[in-house]
């Protein structure tokens, strides 16, 4: 496991589910909405600037997935 800054490569708002960007998680680290810090519908921008702990696990394709996400402000 781990913690990094990244950012939202894609996000699928209708699935809940996207793939965010970081030097720590090369190819890119799956993320669901679940994992995203706060209540009610949670969904990311692409672009935005992300924390994110991440651990190692095959997930869709992706060597990387978030256990938790938190957006920052711009």
């Amino acid at each position: 496991m781990g913690q990094t800054r990244g950012t939202v490569r894609e996000w699928h708002a209708e699935l809940g589910w996207g793939v965010l960007d970081s030097p720590d998680t090369t190819g890119g680290c799956w993320a669901h909405f679940s994992n995203i810090d706060g209540t009610g519908f949670r969904a990311l921008t692409v672009g935005a600037t992300v924390d994110l702990d991440w651990e190692r696990a095959e997930q869709d394709g992706y060597s990387f997935r978030a256990t938790r996400v938190k957006r920052l402000e711009p």
